[in-house]
């Protein structure tokens, strides 16, 4: 293994282990002996890649973007309708949170004290979601009367808010409970020929 593959995989180790103390105990409360700990390496090893604690917690949001921006990428657009695309992109969404520790701590790093970057998890989901929604009233697929911000509104408040009671009880991450809040919102929202079309609990991933 060269020099180079052992630094990445180090930084590697040390984000993963910072997530999962962040997730577990909040920003405050974690500390880099832990992360370092947690990582299997040295304290020198985590200055050599971190200066401090703020430096880690931003990596640990940024890893966690980049996997969100991969995800809403990913989602085959033009393939399906925008609302299918977008019931598929927060199954995804979901499943991102209840399985990869380091989504969950970047979501919990945005509400947590302490240092604040220009990052915003939140925001960028909210922007996927736009981008969707806006995309499906361009295909006239929204129902009469339907406000496309207010239906982003509902979107990112009720998925957000999933994220949230998950903290307590993992079960509220599940397919079942975001397909239940689907199936009740779309005979609001949907167009009459679109809603036959469309699969609440979202379509199978490739």
């Amino acid at each position: 293994m060269s020099k180079q593959e052992r630094a990445t995989r180090t930084r590697n180790a040390l984000i993963l282990s910072a997530a999962e103390l962040f997730e577990r105990y909040g920003y405050v409360r974690a500390s880099l002996d832990e992360i370092s700990s947690g990582a299997r390496v040295s304290r020198g090893a985590l200055h050599f890649h971190f200066e401090n604690k703020a430096a880690v917690a931003d990596a640990v949001e940024q890893a966690a973007a980049h996997t969100l921006r991969a995800t809403a990428q990913a989602i085959p657009l033009g393939q399906t309708s925008a609302i299918q695309s977008l019931m598929d992109l927060s199954h995804r969404m979901v499943h991102l949170l209840h399985h990869d520790v380091v989504v969950r701590a970047g979501f919990r790093l945005n509400c947590d004290p302490g240092p604040r970057t220009p990052l915003d998890l939140r925001q960028e989901w909210q922007a996927c979601v736009h981008q969707l929604v806006t995309r499906a009233a361009d295909e006239r697929a929204l129902a009469a009367g339907v406000c496309p911000e207010g239906l982003v509104a509902t979107v990112v408040a009720t998925t957000v808010g999933l994220e949230v009671l998950s903290r307590a009880n993992r079960g509220w991450l599940s397919a079942s409970s975001l397909t239940s809040f689907w199936q009740l919102l779309l005979p609001s929202v949907a167009s009459p020929p679109t809603l036959p079309t469309l699969q609440p609990g979202g379509t199978p991933t490739p």
